[in-house]
């Protein structure tokens, strides 16, 4: 710096201005000079430096410097160049004038700062951006972690323009605010906790952007499109926007759905509820009639003590066996639940071959409207609570 100062001092006594005989108007017209080569230097920076580093990255064949010397990226670098002239050569133009020298130079300092902070933010901006585009990364709820890091360093440039406002030690400052650690904890309590949390459902791959989850408790049935610091926002196929406090997918429970995507079928798990009235003994014909189609075991019909509903679950199970959208790979079966007052069901569980909403909705209905039309073959018949019509119906039966 002093060489640098006695360097100028030099040049302009080789023009005729003496260092100690500075006039304001001389003042004015050197500071005058420093802000034009400030100007001009950052000028060349942004039309020849920031061209040929674009040409540059896009001549590599890595993205990731594509995002990192990126438009925002370099224009927040551009900013640093003129508090950073303007502050070298201060001392020349008002050495002889302590005051008015140290409150310039606080405001350069104060103002480099905050372009500091602009590059701070542009570079994480990158880094998230960067991450996004790695498959490793992408599926990492890393926003969060990079909001906080933008929160510490906004904390501490405000620490730093305090304490050149002040004329203190910034340590001291931080060893003030000690004292008030329990109110700044309270003011950011859902930014700690939320940083927790990320870091928790990052590390334990509890959630990713894109992963369908439900919890009943927010009302949340949706995809994940955002998980941020303080929140996660669940798009509901209602189109409607559910926010959740990260701490509250540790703390309380919810169903993620990314397990049955990456197993490429879906579950089907209904049960059909039969009138208990019609389960009966077979007779010789169905016997011969359910044997002939596959429906009874050769000595479940010898043993003449077949029974309707037996045929119909092997009927199911058959159906289920030969079915192009059934994934034969995972479980099939047909069981008898325990009877109720609405009747015995009797519960089909097996997986479609897709996770898509309405083509598993189609496959399910075209499985179950095929079971229900061949029911009566069977002698068997649904149990329906009796409607008005019904009731009607009964009572006309009864008169005649």
């Amino acid at each position: 710096m002093d060489n640098l100062n006695q360097g100028i001092a030099a040049f302009l006594y080789n023009l005729g201005i003496e260092k100690s005989n500075l006039n304001w108007g001389t003042r004015i017209t050197i500071l005058a000079g420093v802000l034009l080569l400030a100007y001009i230097i950052t000028k060349i920076f942004h039309y020849l430096i920031i061209p040929a580093i674009h040409k540059i990255t896009a001549k590599t064949k890595a993205t990731w410097d594509d995002y990192l010397f990126n438009g925002p990226m370099l224009s927040a670098i551009c900013r640093l160049i003129p508090p950073i002239i303007i502050y070298i050569l201060l001392p020349f133009v008002f050495e002889d004038m302590p005051n008015i020298l140290d409150i310039s130079r606080k405001i350069c300092l104060i103002y480099l700062i905050i372009v500091t902070l602009r590059l701070i933010n542009a570079f994480l901006n990158s880094l998230y951006e960067i991450s996004n585009e790695n498959e490793t990364l992408r599926n990492r709820p890393l926003k969060g972690i990079y909001q906080m890091i933008k929160l510490v360093a906004i904390g501490i440039g405000i620490i730093l323009i305090i304490s050149i406002l002040m004329n203190q030690n910034a340590a001291a400052i931080l060893a003030g605010l000690g004292a008030s650690a329990a109110v700044l904890m309270l003011i950011f309590k859902d930014s700690i906790l939320g940083l927790v949390a990320g870091v928790q459902l990052s590390a334990n791959d509890m959630l990713r952007p894109g992963d369908w989850i439900t919890m009943d408790k927010y009302g949340a049935n949706g995809y994940v499109i955002e998980v941020s610091l303080t929140t996660v926002k669940v798009q509901n196929f209602d189109k409607t926007i559910t926010t959740i406090p990260p701490y509250a997918l540790v703390s309380d429970s919810f169903q993620n759905w990314r397990g049955m995507w990456q197993s490429g079928s879906r579950r089907i798990k209904r049960s059909l509820f039969f009138d208990m009235n019609t389960i009966r003994f077979c007779t010789e014909e169905e016997t011969k009639l359910f044997y002939k189609k596959g429906w009874l075991k050769k000595s479940e019909a010898e043993e003449g003590q077949a029974v309707n509903l037996l045929a119909f679950r092997n009927f199911v199970m058959q159906y289920l066996g030969g079915h192009p959208k059934i994934n034969h790979e995972f479980l099939q079966m047909v069981r008898q639940m325990e009877p109720t007052t609405e009747g015995l069901p009797i519960e089909i569980y097996c997986f479609a071959t897709s996770t898509e909403w309405p083509v598993y909705e189609s496959i399910q209905a075209e499985i179950f409207d095929y079971l229900i039309a061949s029911i009566p073959q069977f002698g068997l018949k649904l149990f329906q609570r009796p409607s008005g019509v019904d009731i009607i119906e009964s009572q006309t039966e009864k008169k005649r």
